[in-house]
C-alpha cells in the first residue's frame, strides 16, 4: 500500500508512503479516495491528520506515469484524479495537513483539501505544472484561488515558482510554521483536541463554511440556519448546554465521556 491509515484516540492519520518523494500515481490517488470513505464512515475517527514523510509531504504527480498517457487516456482519468482529492476535501470531519519537505503540484493540491495546514520551516510549496506545459488538474486552480485570492493564485500558477514556508504563511497558504520536528506532533494535537468535541456540530460548521463559499451569501445563510436549527435535535447540544449551566463554560467533554 502507498497510503496507510492509523487510528488512535479518535484521530485517523492518513500517511503517504511512496518513497522517495510520495509521487501521487493512480494507485495512490485511488487509495486516498478509499481511505477518505473509510474515515468518513468510522465512528472511532473524529478528526484526521494528513501527512507524508520527513522529506516530502508529496512532491506531485508521477510524471513518468503521466507522460505515457495521451489525450484520450487523460480524459478518461482526469475525473478520477479530481474525485480522489475531492473525497479528501469532503470528509465531514476536521482535517489537518502536516506539511514537511515538498508539497508541489498534486501535493500542494492535496494539502489544499485540508481544513488547516501546518508547515515545517523548511517546507516548499507550489504549483509547477505550467513548467510542464500544463495547469493544475486536481483542484488547484479552484481551491488555491479561494484560499489565497485570485491574484496570488495566478502568480503561483503562472510562474510555477516554489514558495518557502514563511511566504506561504504570509499569503495564507499555510496556517502555522513550525520547526520540522514539531509539525507532526502539533498537527496531531490539533486533531486530538477536536476529536473530543461535538462531532455533529463540527460537521455542521465545516459544511456550512465550505458550502457557503461555493454560493451566494443568502444561500450560505440558509445552509447555516438549517444546520444551526438541526443541531438542537442532537444529544451533544443537550449535553453541552446542560454542562454550561451546571458546570460553567468549557467543561463539556463530548467524547469519550467518563
Amino acid at each position: 500500500m502507498t497510503v496507510h491509515l492509523e487510528v488512535a484516540d479518535g484521530v485517523g492519520t492518513i500517511r503517504l508512503d511512496r518513497p522517495p518523494l510520495n509521487a501521487l500515481d493512480i494507485a495512490t490517488q485511488d487509495r486516498l479516495r478509499e481511505l477518505a470513505g473509510e474515515v468518513t464512515g468510522r465512528d472511532d475517527v473524529r478528526a484526521v491528520v494528513l501527512r507524508g514523510s520527513d522529506r516530502a509531504f508529496a512532491a506531485g504527480a508521477d510524471i513518468k506515469e503521466m507522460r505515457a498517457m495521451d489525450h484520450e487516456a487523460m480524459v478518461a482519468r482526469s475525473r478520477g484524479l479530481q474525485d480522489a482529492f475531492t473525497a479528501i476535501a469532503r470528509v465531514p470531519k476536521p482535517v489537518i495537513a502536516a506539511i514537511t519537505g515538498y508539497a508541489l503540484g498534486g501535493g500542494c493540491e492535496l494539502a489544499l483539501c485540508a481544513d488547516v495546514r501546518y508547515a515545517a520551516e523548511d517546507a516548499r510549496l507550489g504549483q509547477p505544472e505550467i513548467l510542464l506545459g500544463l495547469i493544475p488538474g486536481a483542484g488547484g486552480t479552484q481551491r488555491l484561488a479561494r484560499l489565497v485570492g485570485p491574484s496570488r493564485a495566478k502568480d503561483l500558477i503562472f510562474t510555477g515558482r516554489q514558495v518557502a514556508a514563511d511566504e506561504a504563511h504570509t499569503i495564507g497558504l499555510v496556517d502555522r510554521v513550525l520547526p520540522a520536528d514539531q509539525v507532526f506532533d502539533e498537527a496531531h494535537a490539533w486533531a486530538a483536541r477536536l476529536a473530543t468535541g461535538p462531532a455533529m456540530a463540527l460537521r455542521a460548521a465545516k459544511e456550512s463554511v465550505d458550502g457557503g463559499l461555493e454560493t451566494d451569501i443568502d444561500t450560505g445563510l440558509t445552509i447555516e440556519r438549517s444546520w444551526f436549527a438541526g443541531l438542537f435535535a442532537t444529544r451533544d447540544r443537550e449535553y453541552g448546554m446542560r454542562s454550561f449551566v451546571e458546570e460553567g463554560p468549557g467543561k463539556a467533554r463530548f467524547w469519550p465521556r467518563d
